[in-house]
């Protein structure tokens, strides 16, 4: 008697395709950045946010000096030297303990990306009090990193709501006048150019006399536009060959994310920035934990983000 075989669901195992081909993972390389996410708490709610902050947004509490030191010290004992570490959330500046991490990593000597949306957190005046010493003493290993989702107005309101892009306008601005180094982290409509996309972005940076050379994917990071509910296919072994792909390129062979979940013990490390929510990439309490062991590329954002849009969230 025959037996009816039933198709995989499509990203439901991690070692098989729905074709039941093998999937592809991605293996270790070494730290190139390690990521800090101060909690999925932030002062608006965007239309399509990768990891659904908002002001009611407490599933990943705020990160503590004392959750983030036994991770610079994990870097310390590789003896590597510096490294890029990054801060994102949330809205990185809500947290009561930033100035501190900030000034923590710093100090070891690590250059520091910090993701903001630039808006009344980083403008409250303890805030502001704060950054221009660390500017002064650190100069251009603060980056700061300015989330915008359209060089539009318009666009961007559309996303964040009314007044959400002058009021962004304005914390870029401050920082432009103090001279910090700046970048921008921008989303690319659905139907744009990426060249159209760059000189739009630019001329919007002049115009508020922000140092910044569009070209340059350091200081002017494009996202792909991600739906939830793309339908991206997946990403098997014979894919890298055929794509052309290097799975040393992709974010998580060289890049590690800390968190501290809701009612958590302890922070622990994801594979990757945007899978919060999916505590099957949850890889431990220490890098060498979540450094172990290969990542299976098991979510449809792996394929749509990482593989496909060629996305990375260092710089």
């Amino acid at each position: 008697m025959a037996h009816t075989i039933f198709p995989r669901e499509k990203f439901s195992d991690p070692r098989l395709t729905a074709k039941g081909d093998a999937r592809a993972s991605v293996a270790w390389h070494g730290l190139k950045t390690l990521w800090l996410n101060t909690g999925t708490l932030c002062n608006i709610e965007c239309a399509n946010c990768y990891i659904k902050s908002s002001p009611s947004n407490d599933s990943l509490v705020y990160l503590r000096l004392a959750d983030v030191t036994p991770f610079l010290d994990e870097i310390d004992a590789l003896g590597e030297g510096a490294k890029e570490i990054g801060i994102t959330g949330g809205e990185p500046f809500m947290c009561p303990e930033i100035l501190a991490i900030m000034g923590a990593v710093l100090e070891r000597g690590h250059r520091l990306l910090v993701l903001t949306n630039a808006m009344r957190p980083m403008m409250r005046p303890r805030i502001q009090a704060g950054l221009e010493p660390l500017h002064e003493r650190f100069g251009d290993r603060l980056t700061l990193r300015v989330s915008l989702d359209s060089h539009d107005a318009a666009l961007h309101d559309a996303e964040r709501g009314a007044g959400a892009f002058d009021e962004a306008v304005k914390g870029l601005s401050w920082l432009a006048a103090r001279r910090f180094n700046v970048a921008l982290a921008g989303r690319m409509a659905l139907h744009e150019d990426e060249a159209d996309a760059r000189e739009a972005y630019g001329q919007f940076a002049s115009r508020i006399g922000l140092r910044l050379e569009p070209s340059n994917p350091a200081q002017l990071v494009l996202f792909p536009e991600m739906i939830a509910q793309d339908d991206p296919p997946e990403i098997t072994t014979a894919c890298w060959q055929i794509l052309g792909k290097d799975p040393a390129d992709i974010m998580c062979a060289s890049q590690r994310m800390v968190i501290r979940r809701k009612g958590a013990a302890q922070a622990t490390v994801t594979a990757c920035t945007l899978l919060v929510e999916d505590t099957a990439f949850e890889l431990g309490s220490t890098l060498a934990e979540a450094t172990a062991a290969p990542v299976s590329l098991n979510h449809a954002w792996c394929a749509s983000f990482c593989v496909l849009g060629g996305g990375s969230c260092s710089a």
